[in-house]
């Protein structure tokens, strides 16, 4: 449980900002977080890394500027570490799976993980 020098990481907010406001997703990270996307284009030998709010920021606009839906499936936070499942589908029917492996500081995504499959 967290504690106003160790704030607790939202769950609440989590879900609004990932299924459908990037600006609420983008506030859960710190400035100086790191993530680093694993799939069938950035394997885990070469993964896509982003360093920071700003490039984090980039993404996220490119991902909600699509035509698709987002769910927040599962979330589990547990203590400095949590995890979440995330289920998208684009209007044409293609569904992508992402899980994602986070570390928290002072309630805040530190590092990211996230390895996503799409239907091909």
């Amino acid at each position: 449980m967290g504690t106003a020098a160790d704030p607790a990481f939202d769950r609440d907010t989590l879900r609004q900002g990932v299924e459908g406001d990037p600006d609420i997703l983008l506030s859960l990270y710190a400035d100086d977080a790191e993530l680093r996307i694993v799939d069938r284009t950035t394997q885990p030998s070469h993964p896509k890394v982003l360093h920071g709010r700003e490039e984090i920021g980039r993404m996220l606009e490119d991902v909600y500027s699509r035509d698709m839906s987002h769910k927040l499936e599962r979330c589990i936070v547990q203590g400095d570490e949590a995890a979440y499942s995330e289920s998208c589908q684009y209007a044409d029917g293609v569904r992508v799976l992402s899980e994602s492996m986070i570390g928290l500081r002072d309630g805040k995504i530190a590092e990211q993980t996230l390895i996503q499959a799409w239907d091909e």
